[in-house]
């Protein structure tokens, strides 16, 4: 048997370093078999994702020495690897599941599945809607069926009983069949969820282990069903433990920058971001904290992985980085370095439209342009001292702009000035005192290049974590004050 794995990234934002930190170990685990590796796209949400950020996928990933066998960009025997573009195979399994009495069409309206889960809810009941819940009478299915209504289709489940799934690292693990819901396989849309592209495609791929994140445990029993209904072997599964922030909660953009173009914009050397992940919850038979990618291929041992969720300290990968700088960049490769992350034509090509009226002598450039080649602006307090807004509405207009930024799927000028003026409308502000602040937060300066140019050139991650910083530095946002801004938000 070839060993192959694969990892499934969806092209709906900024590429995560959990993504890098999944798609590693699979890679090491198939390199240490002889296997293969294998990119897939899951790109089933139309609305999100986009091929701006499966490009990102690309970039990313290869710049931290990533390599796959397969996938859409460089082929293979079992493609399309675009999930967009395998519509067909997956309503073809929906329609044997449908036909085997395995799956069923649930005609269900949105408000009607709200009213059953709040009629639950009232009893005090908290189990998963079972395909019982969900029945409506024979002559009501017929007529929404005859009129056209849209409708899903769901996968049967028991409605007792205990699944026992294997776990590579976990062993048994029993979940209770009573807290599986009738997972919709496909969508109204004719687009499958994650479940059914994710057992088709991993079949037809030949996908013989699925190394993934813990958060996919609790899936894991709709999966094996559906293996067990289409009568395949399932892949061996080994489910990662997560990345923690330093609280131990699961590693967010909320708490910490989270993109891998974030870590690469900042300077990061992708031998030290990569030496870093490899050491999320696994060590080298000597315990060596540093060691190469090649390294860790050779001496990889799945059962090496610790299940002790691994902390992502952004100070301890500083530090690594440093070491690789000072350890194996001699003058040559640290000014190659250089050039490569943030002095190349394409880069400084952006930036010079923004500095070039407003210069007369070369030296005037870096007092401009210093903030594009910076990481956290030296801000303290007092820097806001002249914004005429009161300290809390200072803080939760950048609270604010940090959440509304999150949702911002295109990532131009055109879409991050709409939303400045949406926040600009909501708080009643004219735009010159609301970007006054964001001025300061984004360059360190209360006058310099335009901010919005400078926010779609410096990238989201970038932009977010130096309006994270700015809101520290002015006091940060308690618990409480969270929740009343997560209150007024909604409205916005």
């Amino acid at each position: 048997m070839t060993v192959r794995t694969r990892i499934a990234p969806s092209p709906t934002g900024d590429p995560h370093v959990g993504t890098a930190y999944i798609a590693l170990f699979n890679l090491c685990f198939a390199r240490q078999h002889g296997g293969q590796f294998i990119l897939r796209i899951e790109d089933t949400d139309r609305q999100r994702s986009t091929a701006e950020s499966e490009q990102m996928i690309f970039d990313s990933l290869r710049w931290l020495g990533l390599e796959w066998d397969e996938g859409p960009d460089v082929g293979g025997p079992h493609g399309p690897y675009r999930q967009s573009e395998r519509g067909d195979i997956y309503a073809e399994h929906a329609r044997r599941l449908l036909e085997a009495g395995h799956a069923f069409k649930c005609y269900r309206t949105s408000e009607e599945l709200d009213e059953l889960r709040e009629a639950r809810k009232a009893e005090g009941l908290h189990l998963a809607l079972k395909p019982a819940d969900l029945a409506l009478p024979a002559d009501e299915v017929a007529r929404r069926e005859a009129e056209g209504w849209p409708h899903v289709v769901r996968m049967q489940v028991p409605g007792e009983g205990t699944c026992v799934v294997n776990d590579m690292l976990r062993g048994d693990i029993e979940v209770d069949w009573a807290q599986v819901d009738a997972q919709i396989l496909l969508k109204s849309d004719g687009m499958p969820t994650y479940h059914l592209a994710n057992v088709v495609d991993d079949h037809l791929m030949a996908i013989t282990h699925v190394l993934r994140g813990e958060e996919w445990i609790n899936s894991a029993p709709k999966h094996q069903l559906l293996y067990e209904y289409f009568g395949w072997d399932m892949p061996v599964l080994c489910h990662m433990p997560l990345l923690r922030n330093p609280d131990k909660s699961k590693l967010s953009k909320r708490k910490n920058p989270t993109s891998i173009n974030y870590y690469r914009r900042m300077g990061f050397l992708p031998q030290a971001v990569i030496n870093y992940l490899g050491r999320m919850g696994w060590s080298m038979p000597d315990e060596r904290e540093k060691f190469t990618l090649d390294e860790m291929m050779a001496h990889f041992d799945i059962q090496r992985v610790s299940l002790g969720g691994p902390v992502f300290d952004l100070e301890k990968l500083t530090w690594l980085n440093g070491v690789y700088i000072r350890e194996d960049l001699d003058d040559a490769a640290l000014l190659e370095a250089l050039r490569d992350w943030a002095f190349n034509e394409a880069y400084v090509g952006r930036i010079l439209p923004q500095v070039r009226p407003r210069i007369e002598t070369l030296s005037d450039v870096m007092p401009l342009a210093g903030h594009f080649f910076a990481g956290l602006p030296r801000i303290d307090e007092h820097s806001f001292a002249e914004i005429k807004l009161e300290r809390g509405e200072l803080v939760k207009l950048l609270q604010f702009l940090i959440w509304r930024l999150e949702a911002v799927s295109r990532w131009d000028k055109e879409s991050l000035l709409a939303e400045i003026k949406r926040l600009g409308e909501f708080f009643d502000l004219k735009m010159k005192v609301l970007l006054a602040p964001v001025f300061i937060a984004i360059t360190g300066s209360a006058t310099s290049t335009s901010v919005i140019d400078a926010m779609a050139i410096l990238g989201s991650d970038v932009t977010r974590a130096r309006l994270r910083h700015a809101v520290d530095v002015l006091g940060g946002v308690s618990k409480k004050q969270a929740k009343k801004f997560e209150k007024e938000f909604r409205e916005l």
